[in-house]
Order: structure tokens, then sequence, then C-alpha cells
């Protein structure tokens, strides 16, 4: 409890720091200076407002707690009921601020550079990719995050075979980077005659979006090759040399845009993802832990291996990590994330302080 408070006073006092140094005209000649602040102002916000409702809880307790001293049996009776209810109070604020103080990422305050790709189940799992990224979009319109689509492949049938897309808003990286794994679907798919249940699985990397500042990609290190884009587009994308594919020679890395009608703008979106996943390759080198958490981070694809379930028939959703299941999975696929967010978050935190991460809960039936 003293901890909590302490780090709580500590938060505050930053916040105000930050608040001072917002208001100094000289600030605004910086460039990016103010969002930067801005953006670590933000990221308090959350702890500071749980700390003020935990430390109001405390002291309404100890009054609570005080009245039982009182003559009257209704007053004791009174302060009994509220000592229970307060108790639950400071109780889940402690779960809310343990993770609002778990020791922050380094990238945390990042955007995110989101890939889903189809795994496992042809068709099955290429219309899932494409469920999966609306869930996500619709979760980041709710938070009033920008989506930018860097480059995408689609298949006959309406599905994705992979998507590459930017989320920019407040704590993208911090709130989705554990979305990364193996997200396993279970359903009857529309062509299915017998009525069978399949499995399939879609792949989601999530990586934080490198900044010029991060890694410096030399000219002569690049091979820029243009073409025209092939697949769904429209006459204008197909028939122009707008398709950008870019070979980064050191590393072998070869990304490709092809989206745009401008091959300024493919080339562009190219880079930002070629800078990410450099700046990815970089923190595996220098950081042996995050390199197996990297190569980890969607297996093969398998159905075995799974961070989640999706199950359809019973309008179920499982994530194994977190040990949690609800059961309002259409609720989910509308981008309602964020109670699934925050067990995960939990856990992995509470993990960080000595504990363990709940076993895998199998679904298979």
């Amino acid at each position: 409890m003293a901890d909590f408070l302490d780090r709580i006073a500590e938060a505050e006092a930053r916040s105000r720091e930050l608040e001072t140094q917002l208001s100094d005209p000289r600030v605004g000649k910086e460039p990016g200076a103010i969002e930067k602040l801005g953006r670590r102002l933000g990221s308090l916000r959350p702890l500071v407002a749980a700390g003020s409702r935990y430390r109001t809880a405390l002291q309404e307790l100890d009054e609570s707690k005080r009245m039982l001293e009182d003559e009257d049996p209704e007053v004791v009776e009174l302060a009994r009921s509220e000592i229970a209810r307060l108790g639950e109070t400071v109780a889940a604020l402690e779960v809310e601020l343990r993770i609002l103080l778990t020791p922050k990422d380094p990238n945390d305050e990042k955007n995110a550079i989101f890939e889903i790709r189809a795994g496992t189940g042809g068709d099955e799992a290429a219309l899932f990719a494409a469920e999966l990224y609306r869930m996500y979009s619709r979760y980041a319109e709710g938070r009033r995050w920008k989506i930018e689509t860097l480059s995408y492949s689609e298949t006959d049938g309406g599905g994705l075979k992979e998507i590459i897309a930017k989320f920019e808003g407040q704590d993208v990286f911090s709130r989705l980077k554990y979305e990364k794994g193996v997200h396993r679907v279970q359903r009857v798919p529309a062509t299915e005659s017998q009525g069978r249940i399949h499995t399939s699985t879609v792949t989601v990397a999530v990586m934080p979006e490198a900044e010029e500042v991060d890694i410096e990609i030399k000219h002569e290190e690049l091979r820029i090759d243009v073409m025209r884009a092939g697949g769904p587009g429209g006459q204008s994308v197909n028939t122009t040399d707008s398709a950008v594919r870019i070979t980064h020679l050191p590393s072998g890395l070869v990304v490709q845009c092809q989206d745009e009608k401008s091959q300024h703008k493919n080339k562009a979106k190219a880079l930002t993802v070629l800078r990410t996943r450099l700046l990815a390759q970089e923190q595996e080198r220098v950081d042996s832990e995050r390199a197996k958490e990297r190569r980890s981070q969607v297996g093969t694809g398998e159905r075995s291996e799974k961070i989640r379930t999706y199950n359809f028939p019973q309008s179920r959703v499982t994530d194994h990590r977190a040990g949690v299941t609800l059961h309002k999975l259409d609720a989910v696929m509308a981008g309602d994330l964020d109670e699934l967010l925050d067990a995960v978050h939990s856990q992995i935190a509470a993990a960080k302080e000595g504990g363990t991460i709940l076993a895998s809960q199998d679904d298979d039936e």
C-alpha cells in the first residue's frame, strides 16, 4: 500500500513537471518536442487518475473502520457494509495500479506496425484475417487512433493473405504489443455442406514504428525497383509503374508496396515498413531475450500454437495466456477488446513481479 502511494506521488510530481515544460514557450520552437512531451504526459494521466481514486478509497475505508466504534448498531452495520464495498474497490484499484506501474518498455509510447497474415486453413484463414483486421480497426476507431494501410494482398473471396498497417495515437504499442501470436478460429465455413467445425489460424505481429532517429538507412544500401501493380486496385493503379519494391542489400530484407497510385507514396510507405523491420532486427541483435521473444511471436501458424481462440458456434473467445473466457464473441469482433487486453496485461504484470502466467486452456472440443 505504501509503495503504491509513494509511486503515485512520484507520478503526480512528474506530471506537474511535464505540464510546466509544455507551458514553456521555448519548447514550441523545438521540432517534435510538444508532441513528445504530450505523449509522456498522456501516458501518466491514467496512473494519476487511478491514484487519486485509490487514495480517496483508502481514506473512506479508514473512516468506515472508525465508525465501527460507534455505539449505534445501525451505524456499525452501515460501516461494515461500506468496508466490504470499499475493500473490493481498493483491491480492484490495486490490480489496475499494478498494470499501470509495470516498468515501461522504451517503445511503449511509439506507434505500432501491425502485420496480419493468413495461416493454416486456406480461404477460411484469409477470411478471418480480414475480420481480425476489422476488429482491430474498430478498436482503434473507438480510441481515436489513426490507421494507415501500408500494404495488403487480397484473395478472390474477399479475404486477406496479408495486410500491413500503421496504428497511430496515444499508447498504441503499449496497448497492443501483446496481441502478437497465433489467433485460432473455430467455426463452420459457409462452404461446409456437412456442418463440420473447421479450425484455422491467423498470425499477428506487432512492432514499434521506427523513427528516422532510430534507424539510419543509407541510399547506397538500397535497391529500388518500380513496376506495375498487380491484382485488385483499379485500372489507374494497374496501368502505371506505381508499385515499389525496396531491397535492403546488407540485410536482404525486401518490402513491396503497391496500393497507392503514386510511386512516391508507395516508396514512402515501403521505407516506413523497412525501417521498422530493421529496428526490430537491431533490437534482436542487441538483446538476445528480445530475439527469442520475436522469433516465437507468431510461431509457425500451426493450429496447436495459439494465444487466443475464437469459437463461433459457442460465441466464445478464450485468451490462453490470461486464462480468461468471454461469451460475447460478437462484441469482441466489433472491437470491444478492453476486457481481454486488461486481463492479459494484468497477468503479464503479475508474472513480472514474480508470478506465473496461467497455463493455456485447451478448448478443442
